[in-house]
């Protein structure tokens, strides 16, 4: 099945509302769980690339209490939920919220011990920024764990897939779930990504589940 790119942020209002009003805690928790899984506990500080309106954030920062995340996003509609859940869950002193676009941000290099993202990497232009970005802000040994939509192989893969998770989704929920699938990349296509920033043996590609891949490991350095 052919890519097909979608647009990098979620700033419309109604767009991002729906989002963050949407239940994603199967696909949320097993982020957590797989990163504890293969990482174990995280190194701190944390950087969370494309936060969105800051479900994993949350999530990540209940599970793992010893450490501070800063969590970025290019979309002010998705920063402006993302506060309002920080606040609510009470973890105001642990997750800073930074808007900002990779590959500028967050500025600084070799600061985070910690770098994950969710859903992040089928929205930009360039996924190279991604793996860029990763090499920048993380410190030797850094834990690195992305997660993302896997694209199907064809079209029927795509539409059992849009039938199986979103059938009882709201319209725009429904449409930028199957938008998301095309485009998102394959295992192989990331693994490519990888090898292209220097990263292909510092990380590895993994299918989670029937839609989602993993990209995790440690990079280069002290304690990898």
């Amino acid at each position: 099945m052919e890519r097909v790119p979608e647009p990098e942020l979620m700033d419309d209002p109604a767009q991002a509302r729906a989002y963050a009003e949407a239940d994603f805690s199967e696909p949320h928790e097993l982020f957590v769980a797989a990163f504890r899984e293969r990482l174990g506990a995280p190194r701190g500080p944390v950087a969370d690339l494309g936060c969105g309106p800051a479900d994993v954030t949350v999530r990540f920062a209940r599970a793992f209490p010893e450490v501070c995340i800063e969590a970025v996003d290019g979309a002010a509609a998705m920063l402006a939920l993302a506060r309002a859940a920080v606040e609510r869950a009470g973890l105001g002193r642990r997750v800073h919220l930074l808007r900002g676009r990779i590959p500028e941000a967050p500025p600084g290099e070799g600061l985070y011990g910690t770098v994950i993202s969710n859903s992040l990497l089928h929205h930009l232009p360039d996924p190279l920024d991604l793996w860029r970005t990763v090499r920048r802000i993380g410190a030797p040994g850094a834990a690195v764990f992305v997660m993302d939509l896997m694209r199907p192989r064809d079209e029927a893969e795509w539409e059992r897939l849009v039938e199986t998770y979103a059938a009882g989704a709201p319209p725009v929920l429904r449409r930028d779930f199957r938008a998301s699938l095309a485009a998102a990349w394959r295992p192989e296509e990331v693994a490519a990504q990888l090898a292209a920033t220097g990263l292909g043996k510092a990380l590895r590609v993994e299918a989670l589940s029937d839609r989602h891949l993993a990209v995790w490991g440690r990079l280069p350095g002290a304690g990898a």
